[in-house]
């Protein structure tokens, strides 16, 4: 199994396309209601909905980038301001905060070995809780 892509509202898709393609990412689809990104790396992608009705943001999106501080000084020269300047967090992640022109919150990051395997790490599975019951 593989996560295929997540889809995000947005309110104004042409300001929002605008945006993602400062971020760095290719777009592969573009519609006037729909509009889909490929991640400069590896296969994964995400897409954009046109939303008339109000967008509530319970939703972050997380890209990951190795070079984390270039990709911030990039997308600051592009004109992009960060809500939150990259941070050594708790969880062992370094990341910064941006929002996009309808609101969504997107952390740019780089974890490196602890996004897969961090201190804490614990193997659960379906088969596991079966076992115990």
């Amino acid at each position: 199994m593989n996560l295929n892509q997540v889809t995000l509202s947005v309110n104004n898709m042409d300001d929002a396309i605008t945006f993602y393609l400062k971020l760095g990412f290719t777009q592969i689809v573009d519609t006037p209601h729909y509009a889909r990104f490929a991640c400069p790396q590896g296969g994964a992608t995400f897409s954009l909905s046109l939303s008339t009705d109000q967008i509530i943001h319970n939703t972050t999106i997380y890209f990951e980038h190795q070079g984390l501080d270039e990709w911030i000084a990039m997308i600051e020269s592009r004109g992009i301001t960060l809500l939150q300047a990259p941070t050594e967090e708790s969880y062992l992640w370094r990341e910064a905060i941006v929002a996009d022109p309808s609101g969504n919150k997107i952390k740019l990051y780089w974890a490196g070995e602890n996004r897969l395997n961090p201190p804490w790490r614990v193997e659960k599975r379906y088969t596991d809780l079966c076992n115990s019951l």
